[in-house]
């Protein structure tokens, strides 16, 4: 068992707290097929990353924005196989409001209608690819997310399920728990801890300070 004492934990959406990976795979090669790009190409680093970034790497003839409203709203309509993250709800209900957020390579657009769809709350701090100007393995989204909730970035804890989201947390200072959700865990090595669903971490309140103790299975 490995324990954690932290201020706050930043939860990644997609492969974290909303099991999405099948409408991401499909939607991309989708995208890819009508793009004549190698879906497999696509798919290999479509998670955790801004769709905006993925688009000017593989297609920059392409303009960019429009992709990314024509790629999203295709995912946020794409339901099927879409669902709650096992032992999400009951993780986020054991930590203090103001004390997690989200941070997400996805628009708020298609953050809160993962969200809706998985019946989880929006919570008062979502970060969304709209809001930076670099996304993960860059530390900017997960800097945001600690300044929007006011806690020292060494102070907050990262739950992830991407290597890029792993790099992004400890560019900024933070310690991150990945989740075997998306990539196995030989890929997931530069983690502070690896668990295979949420069920594995348990969060309690140490005192009247509202910091966590977060203790990993």
């Amino acid at each position: 068992m490995k324990t954690f004492d932290c201020a706050a934990i930043l939860f990644d959406l997609d492969g974290v707290l909303v099991d999405s990976t099948r409408s991401v795979t499909r939607q991309w090669s989708r995208w890819a097929k009508e793009n004549h790009i190698d879906p497999q190409r696509v798919v290999e680093i479509a998670h955790g990353v801004r769709t905006i970034e993925i688009v000017r790497q593989l297609a920059p003839h392409l303009d960019a924005a429009a992709e990314v409203i024509r790629i999203e709203k295709r995912e946020a309509d794409d339901q099927e196989g879409v669902a709650v993250m096992p032992g999400a709800a009951e993780l986020l209900e054991s930590i203090p409001e103001g004390r997690w957020c989200v941070v997400t390579s996805g628009t708020r657009y298609l953050a809160t209608a993962r969200l809706k769809l998985a019946n989880l709350p929006t919570p008062r701090v979502l970060v969304s690819a709209n809001d930076v100007s670099k996304g993960k393995p860059d530390p900017e989204p997960y800097l945001m997310g600690a300044k929007l909730l006011r806690i020292n970035p060494a102070e907050c804890l990262v739950i992830e399920d991407a290597p890029a989201g792993i790099r992004a947390a400890h560019a900024g200072g933070m310690k991150a728990i990945a989740i075997t959700s998306t990539y196995p865990a030989t890929e997931l090595q530069e983690a502070d801890a690896i668990v295979h669903n949420l069920a594995q971490i348990r969060v309690r309140s140490t005192d009247g300070s509202g910091r966590l103790n977060v203790n990993v299975e």
